[in-house]
């Protein structure tokens, strides 16, 4: 019988120490909350203004070419296209969601469609310039902002559009993964741009783009990534007690046998993030000072009550 001791105190305040359904409805309801349409607006809405700050107030006072879709609007406007880069970046992407619509779910379009308008029409209204002078800074700043909002807008149930749809088209059709998609295009991109711009100007662009991909990872590993925790104890009932009453997360036996002793054992697997990884150590080894705790990374966790697929 799971105990809720501490559970209350720790979730509820001092109200009424829930049971089996209240706990299972709370994690309902934070599931809910996350996959909702609002939450995947809110994501897309605020990571989408995210990313124009960065490429309206540093990548172009500096003339940088960004990757993807929004690097050949930056391109053509660069080339005297009479045109804004926001304008000249709605302009592609009204082809590519047309054809998108016979091969990517509704779902995944209006998502990413709401993705390309905000940035769009957020890129007309803003006018903004962090003032970085030096390029090296700019190119990394850039980056890192211009990365960390795509990665908040690719937590949702879309993307950003432009390449993104592009590539989940060759992906679904032809199994050519995105990042090869997005490596082939860009060097495609910037070949072009030495033809025509400053090479120092095309090579501090390259520089945005890689910083723009690792900060997008950091943005997405921030958000996803797991701890699996693999527990072997004399008591791991008592042990998946506590964790379902002080951490309110669930776990599972996995049964095992010791290699020398020949005994049987229940391993308990749980997954859980980085900051509650500290009390989990505490309340195993407050339970059981002689167990086992193997700690493993993992980048992604779908289903259940973590993150959702995404369905292209």
């Amino acid at each position: 019988m799971i105990t809720y001791t501490h559970f209350s105190s720790w979730f509820l305040g001092n109200g009424p120490i829930p049971d089996h359904h209240t706990w299972a409805k709370n994690m309902k309801f934070r599931k809910d909350i996350s996959y909702s349409i609002s939450w995947n607006c809110f994501l897309i809405i605020i990571g989408s203004c995210i990313c124009v700050l960065g490429l309206k107030g540093i990548a172009e006072p500096h003339h940088f070419v960004p990757g993807g879709m929004f690097g050949v609007a930056f391109f053509a406007y660069y080339l005297s296209v009479p045109l804004n880069p926001g304008l000249i970046y709605a302009l592609i992407n009204i082809p590519l969601f047309i054809i998108a619509r016979f091969y990517i779910s509704g779902r995944f379009i209006l998502y990413s469609l709401l993705a390309m308008i905000t940035a769009s029409l957020v890129y007309q209204v803003v006018h903004v310039n962090f003032g970085i002078e030096n390029q090296l800074y700019a190119a990394v700043a850039g980056g890192v902002v211009t990365g960390a909002g795509g990665g908040m807008v690719l937590r949702s149930l879309g993307s950003n559009g432009g390449l993104d749809i592009i590539a989940v088209i060759l992906f679904q059709k032809f199994n050519i993964g995105l990042g090869k998609v997005y490596f082939i295009f860009n060097l495609v991109l910037y070949a072009f741009c030495f033809f025509f711009l400053n090479t120092d100007l095309v090579i501090a662009s390259i520089i945005m783009a890689f910083v723009a991909s690792a900060s997008l990872e950091s943005s997405l590993a921030m958000f996803n990534q797991r701890k699996v925790v693999f527990i072997i104890s004399t008591c791991p009932q008592d042990i998946a007690d506590d964790i379902i009453a002080k951490l309110s997360i669930s776990s599972t036996f996995i049964e095992g046998s010791g290699a020398f002793s020949r005994s049987p054992k229940q391993i308990l697997m749980t997954v859980i993030n980085n900051v509650q990884l500290k009390r989990l150590e505490e309340i195993v080894f407050l339970k059981d000072d002689q167990a086992l705790f193997i700690v493993e990374n993992t980048f992604n966790v779908i289903g259940s009550s973590f993150s959702k697929r995404k369905i292209y």
